[in-house]
């Protein structure tokens, strides 16, 4: 069962597995949506026709759109750090570079295949949440993640360090998917480069 956002954003978080199972539909109604019409198109409405639930069932969850597309960007969340987590289990401790990669590659296939991802991803194309900070809590999770995999203190010289790393990552990646909805390869090229010799600063 897909993991439940953790967000302020929800109203009520489900109890039951059915209850769960309808919230999971809902935002991927969301995600299609996002896709076909963008988020000025987007409403509570269309997602519950979609969804096939009561219009009721949404408002029980979101008090409005807003919400609802802030619990999709956790969701998303959720599912990269799922998606990492699986990845650098099997990649050793010592290769940093490799967990980079992990990293980055997973980012770019969730871009280019997760429904409304493209539009939403964690909070930066469109800001939600409470914070309006999403690549702070990218980061957080990274920091969280990457620390115990590679034996190193998650103290403040190493969030900041792949704080940096995530706020260049977005700016490049965002350049690469503007000169090509796939992803200009050179510039993605060039970004790994870029966080390899940047972060060889801190983990070699």
């Amino acid at each position: 069962m897909d993991p439940v956002p953790r967000t302020a954003s929800l109203r009520r978080a489900p109890v039951q597995q059915r209850s769960a199972e309808r919230l999971s539909r809902i935002l991927d109604s969301c995600a299609q949506l996002l896709d076909e019409g963008g988020y000025e198109q987007l409403s509570t409405r269309a997602v519950a026709v979609r969804a096939g639930v009561p219009i009721g069932s949404v408002y029980r969850f979101f008090g409005n759109k807003r919400a609802l597309v802030d619990a999709l960007a956790e969701r998303n969340l959720e599912r990269y750090a799922e998606r990492i987590a699986e990845r650098i289990a099997r990649i050793p401790a010592a290769d940093w570079r490799a967990a980079m990669d992990a990293v980055l590659d997973e980012y770019l296939a969730m871009k280019r295949t997760a429904p409304g991802f493209s539009l939403v991803d964690f909070g930066n194309q469109i800001p939600v949440g409470a914070d309006a900070g999403p690549n702070h809590r990218l980061t957080d999770r990274l920091t969280e993640l990457l620390a115990a995999h590679l034996y190193r203190t998650p103290d403040d010289t190493l969030r900041r360090t792949f704080l940096v790393a995530v706020e260049s990552a977005d700016a490049l990646v965002r350049l690469a998917f503007r000169l090509d909805p796939a992803g200009d390869e050179n510039v993605i090229a060039q970004t790994r480069e870029l966080l390899r010799a940047y972060l060889a600063r801190v983990l070699d």
